[in-house]
């Protein structure tokens, strides 16, 4: 047991963090969380299903069939911000501080990921205008800059609050693409993605972003320029809301000694929860059908077309299936079921929704099929489009083994024993890779709203090394919300073109054919 200060109860009953919960974090920090047990990778037609061209606009037209009884939402996780997109960029600038013959070297390397490739094409980012803006007001200009070599102003004011201050800002109020009449930021191509896909059959579009409190004010104002702009072109009406991590889903770091890690004045010390803590605020949608996709992960007009195609069908799919699930779960709460009736929703449940039924089945007595048919049904569902892996680092789809049976699962690479072969072999095998790209349904058969909440793994989260005021600390993730966070959901994993998947992971990013 943990003895908490009166000071500790309070700052506690402050954030809604019980102590309970604190001790509960301590004892994960201490003993680490068990490491998943992959049983096989997911591969084409052996957990993934591959969708064709033809398949993809079968599927489409169910979309339309069923969306004028759904409600559509698209929900962005955008509280992340850019600074490890310049990475690159800070090195040059810290390293022509010290010593400008090692930042000349830098400058020899034309590789595409380099500081010479950016600034060779810097008139091609749809940020150069305003940055360009920027220096003149300050009586600078760009191009004698460039003769003179002064590469460190150029990035200075890319970076820093003396021009744009792109370093400070999260990526969803960075210029990702030219376009007309005007370039757009992130943020406004999700806008224009949501009207593609996301519209409801009265021309509404909900979208729900999360984001970081010291940056909300911006992207309200944002929207507030931006809205009535697209609406007009794109003949729809924006519903925009937004909404921050909570600070009940903040949680404990211990130092080396196993004991809470302590702020200078003696308070604990908190740190936010991970996107696994976005569960909450996906819980408070109350939502029907909801997109899931990352800020970053965002394409230009030109491609766009094949990027809807498939999000359309993979809802189809969803909506397809979830049919049939409701169907099927009004059947088992009848007094009465037969035999029969069963092996059809057996039959689903191993076939369409691809989850194994528990060892033993076969023996049950029709009561208690019944019932753990309804228990294996009642659930939130969840299409995951997967791409081939090209090297990407993060998640991919896996069939897991637990106490409870073997189940479809995003899983981590920190979530694996590498050091077994065995694990480490059927991870090697893996053939596609989890860009975010999610189509969520979160209400049951009576048109309720799941809680969420009771469909996570606790015991699939995350620890790392941090360090604060030069003291070590381990910190603490909540579970993924596409890992942990999911666990329980029925999971569907459907092959996606990689074109769908274009992350922004370093400025340079932003020069690749899906983004110019």
């Amino acid at each position: 047991m943990i003895k908490f200060t009166s000071n500790d109860i309070v700052q506690l009953s402050q954030r809604g963090i019980s102590p309970e919960t604190v001790e509960d974090q301590i004892q994960h920090l201490i003993k680490g969380f068990p490491y998943v047990l992959l049983h096989s990778a997911a591969t084409l037609n052996s957990g993934i299903i591959k969708m064709d061209e033809t398949k993809a606009m079968h599927y489409v037209a169910c979309y339309e069939v069923y969306k004028p009884i759904c409600q559509f939402t698209k929900f962005v996780p955008a509280s992340g911000a850019a600074s490890r997109m310049f990475k690159h960029l800070f090195n040059y600038l810290e390293t022509y501080k010290t010593q400008e013959s090692e930042a000349e070297q830098l400058l020899a390397d034309n590789s595409i990921g380099s500081v010479s490739y950016f600034l060779q094409h810097i008139a091609e980012f749809a940020f150069f205008p305003a940055l360009d803006r920027a220096l003149s007001i300050k009586g600078l200009d760009l191009m004698q800059l460039f003769y003179e070599k002064k590469y460190h102003i150029i990035i200075e004011f890319l970076l820093t609050e003396n021009g744009l201050n792109y370093a400070n800002l999260p990526k969803g109020l960075l210029l990702f693409h030219k376009g007309m009449p005007t370039s757009r930021t992130a943020l406004e191509e999700h806008l224009v993605e949501g009207a593609c896909h996301s519209e409801n059959s009265n021309g509404d579009v909900y979208i729900h972003f999360t984001v970081s409190p010291e940056h909300e004010d911006e992207f309200i104002k944002l929207v507030e320029n931006k809205k009535t702009y697209y609406e007009n072109t794109l003949n729809v009406q924006y519903h925009v809301s937004f909404s921050q991590q909570k600070l009940s889903t903040d949680t404990v770091a211990i130092d080396e000694s196993n004991q809470i890690f302590r702020e200078k004045d003696g308070s604990i010390h908190f740190r936010p929860g991970g996107h696994g803590a976005l569960i909450e605020n996906l819980n408070d949608l109350k939502g029907d059908i909801i997109f899931i996709k990352n800020i970053d992960n965002i394409i230009s007009d030109n491609l766009r077309e094949t990027t809807c195609l498939y999000k359309k069908a993979m809802a189809g799919l969803l909506l397809d299936i979830r049919n049939k699930q409701y169907e099927y779960l009004l059947l088992l709460e009848k007094d009465t079921i037969t035999a029969d009736e069963l092996n059809e929703i057996s039959d689903f449940v191993t076939s369409e929704i691809q989850t194994p039924l528990p060892k033993g089945y076969e023996q049950y007595s029709l009561a208690k099929q019944q019932k753990k048919l309804h228990e294996i049904l009642y659930r939130p569902m969840r299409i995951c489009g997967m791409v081939k892996n090209v090297g990407e680092p993060g998640g991919g789809p896996f069939y897991v083994e637990d106490k409870s049976g073997v189940s479809l699962q995003i899983v981590e690479s920190s979530q694996i024993d590498l050091s077994n072969p065995d694990q480490k072999k059927i991870f090697d095998s893996a053939t596609h890779f989890n860009p975010v790209d999610l189509v969520c349904s979160v209400r049951d058969h009576n048109a309720q709203p799941f809680d969420l909440r009771q469909f996570t793994n606790p015991e699939t989260g995350f620890i790392s090394n941090k360090s604060k005021d030069g003291r070590n600390l381990k910190a603490l993730e909540l579970p993924g919300l596409w890992n942990g966070a999911m666990d329980k959901w029925i999971t569907l994993f459907v092959e996606t073109p990689l074109i769908t998947f274009n992350p922004v992971k370093t400025i340079n990013d932003l020069l690749r054919e899906t983004h110019l």
